[in-house]
């Protein structure tokens, strides 16, 4: 196993650890503000916490969604870690949509496999592994929607249908233009407002 922040390796574990030691790891790890650490490829990389106005598109994300959620479910984007034990891995979504039982525990590791619904919006450091190895991870364990905002080329990326093969079904629209989210949700995001802000500009400029 090996502890990355922001993909460089750090010194200090021990490889062939197992999924559970990882995970105790995990809870004893002192991340520094502003980051959060997951299990991905059987690594703790732990990456910067999102951008100010990521808070904007999430919201918009999360009320839009809302009125469409399967009944008895919710959405959040609070920091939740999701545990997915077959697949050896834990996510710490950046939205989450998941049945209130999911919730309904005193324990930090929420079951991965109770989600409806994950949507990222990627950094430079993790846009990799929220366009590949969470694709994947998400689509075997049955997650039914999962969605890669990536803000750096600010284009929606939705993926549906899931199975043991992964997820069959993707659609991806620019930043401005409507989104079809997939069942169980059957509506479409609008994706209005997900760029950056306009940066004001300088006496020198």
């Amino acid at each position: 196993m090996t502890l990355m922040a922001e993909r460089p390796v750090m010194n200090g574990t021990e490889p062939g650890s197992d999924f559970g030691d990882m995970l105790n790891l995990l809870d004893e790890l002192n991340v520094p503000d502003g980051y959060k650490a997951e299990i991905i490829r059987g690594s703790i990389v732990v990456s910067p916490w999102s951008k100010g106005y990521y808070n904007r598109v999430m919201r918009s994300v999360c009320s839009q969604l809302e009125p469409h959620l399967p009944e008895g479910h919710i959405i959040d984007r609070a920091p939740f870690l999701f545990v997915i034990p077959g697949l050896e891995r834990a996510y710490g979504p950046g939205i989450h949509a998941a049945h209130e039982q999911t919730y309904d525990t005193d324990s930090n590791r929420l079951d991965g496999e109770g989600l409806s619904f994950v949507a990222e919006l990627t950094s430079g450091s993790t846009r990799e592994d929220d366009l590949t190895d969470k694709v994947e991870t998400y689509g075997k364990c049955g997650v039914p929607v999962y969605m890669v905002l990536n803000m750096q080329k600010k284009q929606a990326i939705v993926f549906g249908s899931p199975s043991s093969n992964g997820y069959e079904v993707r659609f991806t629209k620019p930043f401005g233009e409507k989104l079809q989210i997939p069942e169980p949700f059957d509506c479409t995001l609008d994706t209005t407002g997900f760029h950056a802000p306009e940066q004001p500009l300088t006496a020198a400029q």
